[in-house]
């Protein structure tokens, strides 16, 4: 009856106990706490990974353009940190943003990267906070060390972005000549951004909100950083890229040679010269007075100047005597070839002043990129960071080293001599 206790729930009343729930209420309660665990789950929006996104040859072919742009921006990074900077082979697979929120360390800082020439797009270079402070403060003369406690500043922001705008100028012109076409960037931005949401990030992070393209490196910096950095690439700027390495690859059709132009060979005259007055030909007897026969030894037959008899002095008339003709000889060496050498004494030229150069690498470039040169611009050289600097004598290798420094200025150390 309504508004009627049980004699069940009286009785566990009077013992202090709780009645039971009603059976037909327990759908209610159970709706009632599902939301408190559904809504995360429908707020989160998770994306699952589209594997048809890119085929293994595509991602081939990026790895290894990647790879080729990276290892530039390598060098480049060494010149700024003055460390040893190595930078591995890619890895490249597909993934969203719930992946790398699980992985990753946060926050982090995001270099945003457009392409303005040769490319359409936006790709994302990811770096950790930690190893973002220590390159900066290489980058600011610092020795990476003790900065726990440092707080990252717009200081630090503009200095990676300054960093990130070399390493990736210097990348741009290696993909420049890898793909055949002009590549250009805009000045990199970078933020320190709370990897656990990224709508507040705005156009930042636009192409993270589905399946994307990342690429992994693991990067040192002599024994200070070992981690990890990320590369982000939209599926369509990806595909784009392959499209222009694959276009780059195909061998160009040399053009057909032209056929040789048949030789021209004048027919003979088939009127001979009047008699006498053949080209630089002595005057000539009579016919049936000596001459011989066409086709007989002697005769020449001169190339547009008409059949030329060519006869011997005796059949001329010259009268000229026979000349003795004999092998030339030679006065033989001297086998001793000891007796030949002088003893040297290089006491002499101990004191001949030798120019010696240790060069670090070189370059070709053309007229219209010297032309353009200006304070700040990167020249790639033809050696990688850590390779050995040639010493050279007078222009001539003699030895390889590596570069020190004594108190405040440069030196080598000879590690090998070149015979």
């Amino acid at each position: 009856m309504d508004g009627m206790l049980s004699q069940d729930e009286i009785n566990a009343l009077l013992s202090g106990g709780i009645p039971d729930a009603p059976a037909d209420d327990a759908p209610a309660d159970a709706s009632s706490d599902a939301p408190a665990d559904a809504a995360p789950a429908a707020a989160t929006g998770s994306v699952q990974v589209d594997e048809n996104a890119l085929t293994d040859e595509e991602k081939d072919a990026i790895g290894e353009v990647a790879n080729i742009s990276m290892g530039t921006s390598a060098t480049t990074l060494y010149s700024l940190v003055n460390r040893k900077v190595n930078i591995t082979t890619p890895v490249v697979d597909l993934s969203t943003w719930d992946t790398i929120v699980a992985e990753y360390e946060r926050p982090c800082v995001f270099i945003k990267i457009k392409y303005t020439e040769g490319l359409e797009g936006t790709n994302i270079l990811i770096l950790k906070e930690h190893d973002v402070k220590i390159i900066t403060d290489l980058m600011m003369g610092g020795d990476g060390t003790n900065i726990e406690e440092t707080e990252l500043t717009d200081i630090h922001l503009s200095a990676i972005s300054e960093a990130m705008n070399q390493m990736m100028g210097s990348s741009a012109t290696s993909l420049s000549s890898m793909l055949g076409r002009m590549i250009d960037i805009s000045p990199p931005e970078a933020n320190l951004v709370d990897v656990s949401g990224i709508d507040e990030q705005g156009d930042l992070s636009s192409f993270l909100l589905s399946t994307f393209v990342r690429i992994t490196f693991r990067m040192q910096i002599g024994d200070l950083v070992d981690s990890k950095i990320m590369q982000l690439y939209p599926i369509d700027f990806a595909k784009n890229l392959y499209d222009y390495f694959m276009d780059s690859q195909e061998p160009q059709e040399a053009p057909a040679p032209e056929p040789a132009p048949a030789p021209q060979m004048s027919a003979p005259s088939m009127q001979a010269p009047p008699m006498g007055q053949s080209m630089g030909a002595p005057s000539m007897p009579p016919p049936n007075m000596g001459m011989p026969q066409m086709g007989a030894p002697g005769m020449d037959f001169s190339m547009g100047m008409g059949m030329q008899p060519q006869m011997a002095p005796q059949q001329m008339g010259m009268g000229m005597p026979n000349i003795n003709i004999q092998p030339a000889s030679f006065t033989p060496f001297s086998t001793d070839v000891s007796a030949m050498q002088s003893q040297e004494n290089i006491a002499l030229i101990k004191d001949v002043p030798l120019e010696v150069t240790v060069e670090l690498g070189r370059t070709s470039k053309a007229i219209s990129d010297i032309l353009d040169f200006a304070p700040g611009t990167i020249i790639e050289l033809d050696k990688i960071a850590g390779e050995p600097v040639d010493v050279l004598v007078n222009g001539k290798l003699v030895a390889k080293g590596e570069v020190v420094v004594i108190e405040e200025n440069f030196g080598v150390r000879v590690t090998e001599i070149i015979n």
